[in-house]
């Protein structure tokens, strides 16, 4: 799955393809480079991000002016590409879906828009039900976690079962731990390392550990973070031990590299 954000505030890629040609274009390239999914956002969920007087940071229509041009674009340009919505609003989930989106990629497991599970429900189509510890300007004065794990296999196992319950398909779901979301950077790693752990709850896996901040400080020089742009072989090495135990996708922003690493690791699990 190929990172395709298309806001002005990532901080991932602080808003190259905020242009929708230069979006279009990125898109396309990611496609070509081996993406197998494109997952389309118009709003940054990055730490510290603060929504006004309680409503979203970005509207729904101005999320759509960002991300419809270009969902409509790529499916004229590649009919056969699946698209993802990458949304916690309704109303641009089913517009996205309408336009040709064929998955809702929610990072609030469908919880912060209370449109959003009959909305998927009735649309029919893929979802990614995401764990989120908090809000993102929550997430640096979270307490710690003493079980990871525990913590996130209870929490998407809640979201999947209230899924099924309103209506979504079993067929329809997939399950993100949310690497990043509300967890500090040493929680990831367990919960990393047990990642297979999650297979018991009976869905595919989506793992998106691509650029995150806890690669960032393991990669720590001279007391500084390393920045995004430098974290492609850390991200490679997450990414693929995400593979190695199990994931069945993996939400990457560097498509190319991270498609071969996908393919040996494929090779490993195969002879497993």
């Amino acid at each position: 799955m190929g990172v395709l954000n298309v806001t002005p505030d990532s901080f991932s890629d602080g808003g190259r393809f905020f242009e929708a040609r230069a979006a279009v274009e990125h898109g396309l390239q990611m496609l070509d480079d081996g993406a197998d999914i494109l997952d389309v956002g118009g709003e940054s969920t990055r730490p510290g991000v603060v929504a006004v007087s309680g409503q979203p940071a970005v509207s729904a229509e101005e999320e759509l002016r960002r991300v419809l041009p270009v969902i409509e674009e790529l499916v004229r340009q590649r009919p056969e590409a699946v698209l993802s919505i990458d949304t916690y609003k309704a109303g641009v989930a089913r517009t996205a879906v309408e336009a040709g989106a064929e998955i809702v990629n929610d990072v609030s497991g469908l919880r912060w828009d209370a449109q959003m599970m009959p909305t998927v429900a009735g649309l029919r189509c893929g979802v990614v039900l995401m764990h989120m510890r908090g809000r993102p300007a929550e997430w640096r004065t979270l307490p710690p976690l003493h079980d990871p794990v525990g913590l996130v296999s209870r929490g998407l196992r809640e979201l999947a079962e209230e899924a099924v319950a309103r209506g979504i398909a079993r067929k329809c779901i997939v399950l993100d731990p949310g690497f990043g979301f509300g967890k500090s950077f040493d929680e990831n790693y367990p919960l990393l390392a047990h990642f297979d752990e999650l297979h018991q709850l009976g869905f595919p896996l989506l793992a998106g550990v691509s650029r995150k901040s806890f690669i960032g400080r393991t990669l720590a020089k001279n007391g500084g973070d390393a920045p995004p742009q430098d974290r492609l072989y850390g991200s490679l090495a997450a990414t693929t031990t995400a593979i190695l135990k199990g994931a069945h996708i993996v939400r990457v922003h560097d498509v190319k590299a991270a498609a071969q690493a996908a393919k040996i690791a494929d090779a490993v699990v195969r002879k497993a």
